[in-house]
C-alpha cells in the first residue's frame, strides 16, 4: 500500500536518515563517554566515521560490479568493523544511562541491607543482655535483693541504649523503603521483568541492550541500501516513461504521415502515366 504513496522513495530516505542519525548520535556520545578524557576529539572522529560508513555502504551497493576486488573487500570489511564500533558505542551510551538511573537506587538498596544487618545484630545484643541479666540475678541468693537491684541498674542503661538504637534504625529503614519506592519508578519495568524471569535486573537490562544494538545499526544500513534501491527504480521508471512518451509521439507522427505518403505516391504514378501518353479512360 505504501508503494502507492506519492514520493515513497522520499519516505524511505527520511526513515533511513532518522534511523542512521539516531544510531550515530547514540554511538558518538557513547564512545565519548567511554573515552571521556578526549570527548570532543572522539565525537569528531566517530561522527566522520559514521558518515563515511553510510557513504561507503551506498557506494558498495551502486558500484559493486564495477570496482576492483581489493577495494570492494576492503570497503566491505571497513563497513562491517564500523558497524561493530557503532554497536559498541550504543552499548556504552545505553549502559551509562542505565547506571545513571540506578546509581541512587543501588546506594539506597545497599544502605537498606546494611541497616537490616545492623538491626538484626542489635536484636541479638538485646536478647543477650536480657539473658545475661537473668542468669546473674538467678545466681544470687534470694535475700540478696540489693545486689539484684544493682545488677538491674547496671544492665538497664545498656538495654535501653540498644532499644533506642533499634528504634532509630527502624525509622531509617522505613524512610529508605519509601525512598526506594519513589526511586524504583525509573527502573520499575526492569525490576518487574527481573522478577518475572527470576533473574537480576542487570541481566535483563543487558539482554535488552544487546537486542537494540543488534537491530539498530544494521537496520540503518539496510534502510540506506533500500533508499538507493528505490532511487534506482525511480530513475528506471522515469527513463521508461520517457521512452514510452517518445514512442507514443513517434507512432502519432507516423500515423499522421502515412496518408500523406500514399497521396504523394499516387500523384507520382499518375504523373508518370500522363507523361507516357496519357491515361486511358472508358467513355
Amino acid at each position: 500500500m505504501l508503494e502507492r504513496v506519492k514520493n515513497f522513495s522520499s519516505l524511505i530516505g527520511f526513515s533511513a536518515l532518522l534511523v542512521a542519525g539516531s544510531a550515530a548520535f547514540f554511538s558518538v556520545f557513547g564512545l565519548s563517554k567511554l573515552f571521556s578524557g578526549a570527548a570532543l576529539s572522539v565525537i569528531v572522529m566517530a561522527g566522520s566515521l559514521e558518515f563515511t560508513k553510510l557513504v561507503a555502504a551506498s557506494f558498495l551497493y551502486q558500484y559493486w560490479y564495477d570496482m576492483g576486488r581489493i577495494l570492494k573487500w576492503y570497503l566491505t570489511l571497513g563497513v562491517a568493523v564500523l558497524v561493530l564500533i557503532t554497536s559498541a558505542g550504543i552499548f556504552g551510551y545505553l549502559s551509562n544511562a542505565y547506571q545513571g538511573a540506578t546509581v541512587v537506587f543501588e546506594k539506597q538498596t545497599t544502605a537498606l541491607l546494611a541497616y537490616e544487618d545492623r538491626l538484626e545484630q542489635l536484636e541479638e545484643d538485646k536478647v543477650f543482655l536480657k539473658e545475661e541479666l537473668d542468669i546473674q540475678v538467678a545466681s544470687l541468693p534470694e535475700n540478696y535483693i540489693t545486689a539484684k537491684r544493682k545488677l538491674r541498674e547496671d544492665f538497664n542503661p545498656q538495654i535501653q541504649k540498644v532499644n533506642n538504637e533499634i528504634l532509630d534504625i527502624k525509622g531509617k529503614v522505613a524512610d529508605l523503603k519509601v525512598e526506594l519506592i519513589e526511586t524504583g519508578v525509573d527502573v520499575g519495568p526492569a525490576i518487574y521483568l527481573a522478577r518475572t524471569f527470576d533473574t537480576d535486573v542487570d541481566t535483563v537490562v543487558k539482554f535488552f541492550i544487546f537486542i537494540l544494538i543488534f537491530v539498530f545499526d544494521p537496520m540503518a544500513l539496510a534502510m540506506v541500501i533500500a533508499w538507493n534501491t528505490s532511487l534506482g527504480r525511480k530513475s528506471y521508471e522515469v527513463y521508461k516513461e520517457e521512452d514510452d512518451r517518445v514512442e507514443k509521439i513517434y507512432n502519432e507522427y507516423k500515423s499522421k504521415k502515412e496518408p500523406e505518403v500514399v497521396e504523394q505516391v499516387i500523384e507520382r504514378v499518375v504523373e508518370d502515366k500522363i507523361g507516357k501518353g496519357g491515361v486511358k479512360t472508358n467513355i
